[in-house]
């Protein structure tokens, strides 16, 4: 039986690929947290683990009627941002598929009751909210890659979260789920994105925003994942990445609203030209939930009528 090692919420802002003077030079002289945040999570948190398989929750492929998940046996390339050619220009990566276990996420689809596919095209293209985590973390470890649909709403994206965990269950696979995004997630202006480059949480696009963002960090180090799920509607309205959906898979796939992991903050709270980023890791996040079961988090489906019940339905 697989076994969910740790999970993380990790921000995969295209400063981390930049140069350390590039990185000062934005951040009034001084390193980004991020960085030896990313540093200690593959040192102190993911060395020490026997990894088979790295999942990486995409927060920069949107896909539409399905979400998708990597399913080729391997990717290996050199990797340019259509975004952001300045600070993420001619990566190379060379890094395994794990195309089984793609395939026994898909197969959970009915399970879930929610599209899933997994891709063996080889042309399928890779985004650099797994690029940029796989350059820091990734050493021998397997990778897939897990879509957004742009589609999808809270409970969406806790099914998928619950096909993932019962997946991991369902194989012989020891994996760590990486929730790659940020948070509150508008941007400055064109006009005035030059004066918030820095870290400094006080550069968030609103207060408001920042004060949801750091709620939500306080809940994940207390463990609170119930607060989260159960007020998405509330955090909507600053349009968190992806819908929050890498967070809310990433949480679904270890018990959601049961899950009482207590996260770790391995970075500071930092702003991103407007945006709130943080990595926190949560270690064995799935003690004493088995991954099993016909619940999604909280959301069943009445029998007789057909309607999503529960929370975040």
């Amino acid at each position: 039986m697989g076994e969910v090692l740790a999970v993380s919420l990790t921000s995969h802002a295209p400063t981390i690929m930049m140069s350390p003077e590039q990185r000062r030079q934005l951040n009034d002289g001084h390193e980004i947290s991020l960085v030896p945040g990313l540093e200690r999570m593959r040192e102190e948190k993911l060395a020490p683990l026997d990894v088979d398989t790295i999942i990486i929750l995409d927060t920069h492929w949107a896909t539409t009627v399905e979400h998708v998940i990597t399913g080729q046996d391997g990717f290996a390339g050199t990797f340019t941002s259509a975004e952001l050619p300045r600070g993420m220009a001619q990566i190379p990566y060379d890094y395994p598929g794990d195309p089984e276990l793609a395939d026994a996420i898909a197969a959970q689809q009915d399970v879930v009751e929610t599209p899933l596919h997994a891709s063996h095209d080889p042309h399928l293209p890779i985004f650099y909210a797994t690029i940029n985590l796989v350059t820091y973390l990734q050493t021998d470890q397997k990778v897939i890659s897990v879509s957004l649909a742009q589609t999808g709403e809270t409970d969406d994206f806790l099914r998928v979260g619950r096909a993932i965990g019962n997946a991991v269950a369902a194989t012989d696979r020891r994996v760590v789920i990486l929730a790659s995004g940020g948070m509150s997630h508008r941007f400055w202006s064109l006009k005035e994105l030059g004066d918030h480059e820095a870290s400094d949480p006080s550069h968030i696009i609103t207060p408001e925003a920042r004060a949801a963002d750091e709620q939500r960090i306080q809940w994940m180090k207390d463990g609170d994942h119930a607060a989260i799920i159960d007020s998405m509607d509330d955090y909507r309205q600053h349009a968190p990445e992806g819908r929050f959906g890498h967070v809310l898979m990433m949480q679904a796939a270890v018990g959601g609203r049961d899950c009482v992991a207590t996260g770790e903050q391995l970075s500071d709270y930092e702003n991103a030209t407007g945006t709130g980023q943080v990595h926190v890791w949560f270690d064995r996040p799935g003690e004493g939930w088995t991954g099993t079961g016909d619940d999604v988090s909280g959301i069943t489906t009445d029998v007789a009528t057909g309607d999503r019940v529960g929370a975040g339905a």
